[in-house]
């Protein structure tokens, strides 16, 4: 029976992760509906972090430069025990990676990427709320109601739930949600201060008993604006949701996390916490909101079923340590949005929108497990030398090796397919009179064949991925240092400093990268040839005729 759609994609959630769900799916041409039951953004600063390879894809999107104007730098963490100070923490990566470390409010981000999808022709429909949905072979009919209590039926191919951690899209398609609560209540406050510490460093002040336990506790993150911050501490009994008679009831599915309604802290509670901790005398003032929240750990047996998914707090949940939290959530919907875009248009492997469970829940299991072990243990349970940690924590270390969609073999040293594909700058290109980056070249992509060496063969490479492809995949030709920039054929760019040759471990040889939709590398091959490139491109889509 044939259907009629009334869009692609239904997207139920407006936070930062179905946003970036549903700002890539418009970018690259997809009919998308976006949803949150919420009549306005919330005000507040809940997740702050922001990670450089969340810059990174902010940059593939074209809107990193909107968010390094609103964002301020993080540079690191001073660190105080019983008033003493620590080593200091210095959040420093190689100077080829293009993005630091950054703190953004959570309505900041929603802000800026609800303008960009408004720019794709796309504004979020608020106050209506999904209210079920069902599925079969060929797409997902979902109801919706709006906050006049109309009711809607809506015919998509797929559905997304980013509708965070008590998400109605999880318990609909019976999803397992295994985890538990952290005994711990904290609360937030969004303050100024008037000491002098240095800006973009974060502050942690603990104190330990006798016994060495940590008994009182202060986190502040910089937030825009001058001397301002998000702050956590511990709930002092007298605003413990769990300690009140007049608390709230916990929630109905029992998943105990986020923010907390009942009595908000008051800015003397604050101030309290900040005369015990504070590592100088200050003043708090203007606060702006306050809340107390409880954090859980979980995550789902499944990334999806079908034609329906879940993304963001809506598959994992656990302690904010080290910021990993949203930022997971944006790669989740970055993956899933390439995949769903081109499953959409046709002539894709049928196991193309299966592999996001395959990529992206290993993911969050190890997210997972780490910000538990660092909540409990301390990040020193993790003895890494400081470069992998660091590379680890601004989450440019997540691969997908063993993935479905990635060649199982690569050759050589540097990168391998499944990796994310490091960024390099002077390349030259003809016309171009400054150096450009690597990242320029895949801005705004679908899949990029990078061929490196003497190109004797490159358009014949090029004519091969682009027919089995039916033209969704483009090829540039990077050269070495002196090379001919020739223009006959494909794109050429010369590695003027032999940057990419070193980032990237080649040689004299000729070598291909086939770099997705989203900076990853799907394939290594050296030496190129038109037989293995068309094996690869066979995991992600189906023949065109004739090929």
């Amino acid at each position: 029976m044939a259907h009629t759609f009334g869009t692609d994609v239904v997207v139920a959630g407006a936070g930062p992760v179905g946003l970036t769900a549903a700002a890539e799916l418009r970018r690259r041409g997809v009919r998308c509906r976006i949803v949150d039951r919420l009549p306005e953004r919330l005000p507040y600063a809940k997740a702050v972090g922001i990670q450089p390879r969340t810059l990174e894809i902010w940059d593939h999107m074209g809107l990193a430069r909107t968010a390094l104007e609103a964002a301020v730098p993080m540079y690191g963490q001073l660190a105080y025990v019983n008033g003493v100070e620590q080593a200091r923490i210095d959040l420093v990566l190689p100077p080829e990676v293009p993005y630091g470390f950054a703190a953004l409010p959570q309505y900041e981000t929603e802000r800026i990427l609800d303008g960009f999808l408004a720019r794709l022709g796309t504004g979020i429909e608020r106050g209506t709320e999904l209210v079920s949905f069902s599925q079969d072979d060929d797409g997902v009919t979902v109801a919706l109601r709006s906050a006049s209590g109309a009711e809607e039926e809506v015919r998509a191919r797929y559905l997304i739930g980013c509708d965070g951690a008590h998400s109605l899209v999880r318990k609909e398609l019976g999803l397992a949600f295994e985890g538990s609560a952290f005994p711990e209540e904290y609360m937030l406050g969004d303050v100024e201060v008037d000491w002098d510490l240095p800006s973009g460093y974060g502050v942690r002040a603990m104190h330990r008993d006798a016994d060495g336990e940590v008994d009182d506790l202060l986190v502040c993150i910089p937030l825009p604006g001058r001397g301002r911050y998000r702050m956590s501490m511990m709930v002092p009994p007298e605003l413990s949701a769990a300690g009140r008679r007049d608390g709230p009831a916990g929630p109905a599915d029992g998943v105990v996390h986020g923010l907390e309604g009942g009595h908000a802290p008051a800015l003397s509670d604050i101030q309290a916490v900040l005369d015990r901790l504070s590592p100088q005398p200050t003043t708090a003032s203007s606060l702006r909101w306050s809340s107390v929240f409880r954090i859980s750990h979980r995550i789902v047996d499944r990334y999806g079923e079908g034609r329906v998914f879940v993304a963001g707090d809506a598959a994992h949940i656990h302690p904010p340590t080290g910021a990993q939290g949203m930022n997971t959530g944006i790669q989740d919907a970055w993956n899933l949005a390439w995949k769903l875009a081109l499953a959409v248009r046709g002539g894709t492997h049928p196991g193309l929108a299966a592999s996001y469970d395959a990529e992206r829940r290993p993911v969050g299991e190890e997210v997972v497990a780490r910000t538990v072990r660092h909540a409990t243990q301390g990040v020193q349970a993790d003895p890494l030398d400081p470069r992998t940690m660091m590379l680890r924590e601004a989450q440019l270390l997540v691969g997908y090796r063993g993935s479905p969609l990635v060649d199982p073999v690569s050759e050589g040293p540097g990168p391998q397919s499944g990796d994310r594909a490091p960024d390099c700058t002077g390349l030259a290109a003809h016309i171009a009179v400054h150096p450009l980056r690597l990242y320029d070249l895949l801005r705004d992509r679908g899949h990029l064949l990078l061929l490196y060496g003497d190109g004797e063969r490159s358009g014949q490479l090029a004519d091969a991925a682009r027919e089995f492809s039916q033209g969704r995949v483009a090829t540039c030709v990077i050269r070495p240092a002196g090379a001919s920039t020739d223009t006959s054929g494909p794109p050429v760019y010369v590695d003027a400093l032999g940057e990419f040759a070193r980032l990237y471990a080649v040689d004299d040889r000729p070598t291909a990268f086939l770099i997705r939709p989203d900076g990853y590398i799907g394939a290594r091959f050296s030496p190129p040839t038109a037989t293995r490139l068309t094996a690869h491109l066979a995991l992600t889509f189906a023949p065109s005729p004739g090929t």
